[in-house]
């Protein structure tokens, strides 16, 4: 796997920071040949700078397996990923250090990212008002409610100087309503700082609300079998009939997979 600065890993999101990823035939085997798991098998996608892309599929077709090799948490068997910039990670757990208050799990973000630390203060604070959560920088994750945590989450995946930011299901495990909140707040930092996203959901209406484009994979071992765009204006608030259609199709498409691998 290759990594390519084609960008100064110091510019600020939002200031022409999309990144491009650009994955060409990528495998993934776990154990010894004869004997393996093979989770992905064959994977080429291109994501252009700025863009918001969904991936959805059945459970185990490798989405997240997708992500770690993208995010060089793990190696492809075979094939290539090439990606330009810094990336940020956002997990379906919010994975904050629990003795750190939000503020200070922010601020050790950008101490990774080599923000100087007379400034690093500051950005903590701006970053977590960026996510409406001004005023909770001295609490600890256990005071915060989950889509707070998950707020939190995001300020500091944005403080890695993020160009492109991976989401592995990030609001699964949250309530409708939080949940939608949490779609409208992406968007908007999304559409401000114009960083590129590659978002894993199981939700069709979540990736049709978001997404530009949505990626439909296999059963194991997971391949592209379709690529849906969603041509319709952001911000989008609510659900229209455009919407539903587009996700009824994607639905349709899901079930014709998922019965096809059972045969």
């Amino acid at each position: 796997m290759t990594a390519t600065a084609a960008r100064s890993l110091d510019a600020a999101p939002g200031q022409g920071a999309g990144a491009r990823l650009v994955i060409d035939d990528v495998h993934k085997r776990y154990g010894p040949v004869g004997n393996h798991l093979l989770a992905l098998g064959g994977i080429s996608l291109t994501v252009n700078p700025g863009e918001f892309v969904c991936l959805v599929g059945a459970s185990g077709c490798g989405k997240s397996t997708l992500l770690n090799l993208i995010a060089g948490l793990d190696q492809p068997t075979a094939g290539t990923i090439e990606s330009e910039g810094r990336l940020g990670l956002l997990f379906q757990e919010s994975a904050l250090f629990p003795w750190l208050t939000a503020a200070q799990n922010v601020n050790l973000a950008l101490r990774l990212a080599d923000v100087p630390a007379a400034t690093r203060d500051e950005e903590a604070a701006n970053l977590l008002r960026l996510v409406h959560l001004q005023g909770f920088g001295d609490k600890r994750p256990h005071e915060l409610s989950g889509g707070m945590r998950q707020r939190v989450a995001l300020a500091r995946a944005l403080a890695q100087r993020a160009h492109l930011l991976l989401m592995d299901e990030p609001f699964g495990s949250l309530d409708a309503i939080t949940r939608d909140l949490l779609h409208d707040e992406l968007e908007r930092l999304w559409m401000e700082l114009s960083f590129t996203t590659l978002f894993v959901t199981h939700d069709v209406r979540e990736a049709v609300r978001l997404g530009d484009r949505v990626v439909i994979l296999s059963s194991r071992p997971g391949r592209v079998v379709e690529e849906v765009p969603v041509d319709l204006p952001h911000p989008r608030v609510g659900v229209d009939d455009d919407m539903t259609e587009i996700a009824s199709m994607i639905t349709r498409r899901l079930r014709q997979e998922v019965q096809r691998h059972g045969r």
